[in-house]
């Protein structure tokens, strides 16, 4: 059964989470070294004065409302998501859309694609993975394949057999990947703004190739800490964030930081808020607050272990018509495209001049058009 849902956090969960913002101690928090070390405090600092001087959830919740939320179940998985049906166009409407986001981010990040591809015709659905926001919380950790399942299912619950499109990126982008892999006559296209799925004999060949693979290798050891915590011990994890907000905002603001194409100065700290506004970096983060989805949104990284979704099997492909926006991540770039070429089937690829990890909230206008192009060239779509 799917049902209206609409967003409307209780006071006393509001109240609770502002009084430990209110109480934290900054003055037992040493300083490491800014960003060299991790979350930069005086950028942190700076979001959560914001937090308690000039932030309005309830505003924020108001302006989420504004799309209609609904929640189902699909094999035992309550979802929350947004559908927002297409204008008809001469009659029909377009292939229904799937967008999926990625950790640490949220529904949040498709806000400015919804209502130009809704205009375009295309019936637009964004769901909340499983663990994070509003959906609920999975009985044990599960990872992008079987997520992609549950998605195939909630697209089915909606639209019957009609084939659908899907975009992703970050944790989207695999359970994208593994949509496309296991229900290609349902998936109709698939764009991605970043590669995580392989197939596990596509192997480096040519010096680009293995250049690409090297650089993976260095931003393993830098920069992929918090992946093997949430990997292998998200439940240690999350006895400190389910209780500390300001723990949840620096756990989160760094990633924004280290993965956004923005300006560094030569001590590594980025301008992050030329790409991103106090607000919209707190929305998202008290998405994981006011449910305590934070503490099961980890669990993601759990499953993909767990069910070992990390590769396509040795000569598996995503045959479905793909399209690659490659943006200058600077932690997660693409791999070139004669190696995602081994996987996929590429029918578009797209080098971006900007733009990093959170390209839907950074280039949104680019992407945005991007996606757009890739999804009126798919037959009947």
């Amino acid at each position: 059964m799917i049902e209206p849902f609409v967003i409307d956090v209780p006071q006393e969960r509001l109240d609770a989470i502002r009084t430990r913002v209110e109480n934290f101690d900054w003055a037992g928090l040493a300083d490491a070294g800014e960003w060299r070390s991790g979350v930069g405090l005086s950028d942190l600092r700076r979001l959560v004065t914001h937090w308690l001087t000039r932030y309005d959830w309830r505003a924020e919740e108001q302006r989420l409302n504004r799309w209609p939320h609904f929640m189902t179940e699909v094999e035992g998985q309550r979802l929350h998501f947004i559908h927002v049906r297409g204008q008809a166009l001469e009659g029909a409407r377009k292939l229904p859309v799937l967008l999926i986001h990625g950790w640490p981010g949220s529904f949040l990040e498709f806000e400015r694609f919804i209502e130009p591809l809704v205009a375009d015709g295309h019936d637009v659905v964004v769901p909340s993975l499983p663990g994070y926001a509003f959906s609920g919380r999975p009985q044990a950790p599960i990872g992008p394949r079987r997520t992609g399942e549950l998605f195939h299912g909630l697209m089915g619950s909606l639209f019957g057999d009609a084939r659908y499109l899907v975009q992703g990126g970050d944790w989207g982008s695999s359970v994208g990947a593994w949509l496309a892999h296991d229900f290609p006559a349902s998936c109709a296209g698939l764009h991605l703004n970043m590669v995580m799925i392989q197939a596990k004999d596509a192997l480096p060949e040519t010096a680009e190739e293995r250049d690409w693979a090297a650089g993976r290798e260095r931003s393993f050891l830098q920069d992929m800490g918090y992946a093997i915590e949430q990997a292998t011990r998200p439940q240690t994890l999350s006895v400190a964030l389910s209780d500390s907000p300001v723990g949840v905002a620096g756990w989160i603001l760094e990633k924004f930081g280290a993965w956004s194409d923005v300006p560094r100065d030569a001590d590594g700290r980025p301008d992050l808020w030329q790409a991103f506004d106090e607000d919209l970096l707190l929305t998202n983060i008290m998405l994981y607050l006011v449910s305590n989805s934070i503490v099961t949104s980890t669990w993601f990284y759990r499953g993909h272990v767990l069910e070992g979704s990390r590769w396509f099997a040795a000569g598996g492909r995503v045959d479905v018509p793909t399209a690659v926006a490659s943006f200058p991540d600077p932690v997660f770039p693409a791999p070139p495209k004669t190696l995602a070429a081994k996987s996929y089937n590429i029918v578009q690829w797209t080098e971006m001049a900007a733009g990093g990890h959170f390209a839907a909230l950074e280039q949104p206008e680019v992407l945005l058009a991007d996606v757009r192009r890739f999804f009126g060239s798919v037959s009947g779509a």
